[in-house]
């Protein structure tokens, strides 16, 4: 029974967290007109996605769909993980000149000098990714 709840809750959570995402890279595209870079289309590719299978699952209470997540927010996180060292690692900012009409090591926004989008990316890629281990262990128990 308290399996059950947490499996509920780590699905709505996940869900929730796709959802902001979403909005936030609509947010910031079509209110705030930042153009994306190749990478931040990369980058909601695999947001997108969650935020519809995730709302689903949500509704259906479906653990089995952790299994079809799991792998677009890992290798968004993965994505999002580079898109942050292009921005942040003097190395490789000389190779994002390349990336398209907006380089990919443009910062729309530095928080703290830290929190830009792609790190947004990356932390809501990483927490719907622990949700989704989380919703899988739980759901075998």
């Amino acid at each position: 029974m308290k399996n059950n709840k947490i499996v509920e809750n780590g699905l709505f959570v996940a869900w929730a967290i796709a959802l902001i995402a979403t909005l936030g890279s609509l947010y910031f595209s079509e209110i705030r007109m930042f153009i994306p870079c190749e990478l931040c289309w990369i980058q909601r590719i695999f947001m997108y996605p969650l935020a519809i299978t995730l709302a689903i699952a949500t509704v259906k209470k479906d653990a089995k769909q952790a299994i079809y997540t799991l792998p677009l927010s890992v290798i968004g996180a993965l994505i999002s993980l580079y898109h942050y060292s292009v921005q942040k690692i003097p190395a490789l900012q000389k190779t994002s000149d390349f990336c398209g009409a907006v380089p990919c090591n443009y910062e729309y926004i530095n928080v703290f000098g830290f929190i830009t989008i792609p790190f947004l990316a990356f932390v809501a890629f990483t927490l719907i990714s622990v949700l989704m281990v989380v919703v899988l262990v739980k759901s075998k128990e």
